[in-house]
């Protein structure tokens, strides 16, 4: 009901177009995207949705879920404090969050990034963070990453944001550029679209 009431909503504004696909998997997990990465996704329904808004994302773990601005006004001090700890604008972080999570601090993907900031077990073991669940943990390696990767592709914020998506790596091994990942580009573009508002 809760989907339906959303793609409902969505009709009513004027967004671009965007298919959305159904996939369940072998357990039962139930995953929604605009973005389909393989056959096994089936074209539920064409609604007027916006691509990489934090509505619907392909990464979070049997549940569609829908932006929460309780949810934003519930992290905000918490991302206050990150933000100011590691020197880096809260407005950043915050586009980072909606962006990856939209604020659900249960957030889970397929390939296993958890939490708020979504930080994979790598990520997590290397910015000191025990327990990818606890939101306070979460944001803190998160925005000490984040900050990681601004110092690392200074001055250019677009590459930064591109390695939090794709790992530095991937960013280095383009020349230092946004590789060209469609997944990476959107991302770019929507975390830097919410962090310029």
């Amino acid at each position: 009901m809760r989907i339906l009431f959303i793609l409902l909503t969505l009709f009513i504004s004027n967004e671009v177009m965007a298919d959305i696909y159904k996939f369940t998997d072998t357990d039962g997990r139930v995953y929604y995207t605009d973005e389909p990465r393989h056959s096994l996704y089936k074209r539920i329904i064409k609604t007027k949705l916006p691509r990489y808004t934090g509505i619907f994302k392909s990464n979070y773990k049997g549940k569609v879920h829908a932006f929460n601005g309780a949810n934003k006004q519930r992290f905000a001090e918490l991302i206050e404090q990150a933000a100011n700890r590691y020197q880096v604008d809260a407005k950043l972080v915050h586009a980072v969050i909606q962006t990856e999570s939209a604020y659900n601090s249960s957030a889970q993907s397929p390939k296993g990034a958890v939490g708020l900031m979504q930080l994979m077990p790598g990520t997590a073991r290397r910015f000191g963070v025990i327990d990818r669940n606890d939101p306070d943990q979460n944001v803190d390696g998160g925005t000490r990453y984040l900050k990681h990767l601004i110092n690392m592709f200074n001055p250019n914020l677009d590459l930064a944001v591109a390695a939090y998506n794709a790992g530095e790596n991937a960013v280095i091994r383009y020349n230092n550029s946004i590789p060209p990942y469609p997944e990476t580009q959107n991302y770019v573009r929507q975390v830097l679209a919410l962090y310029n508002q």
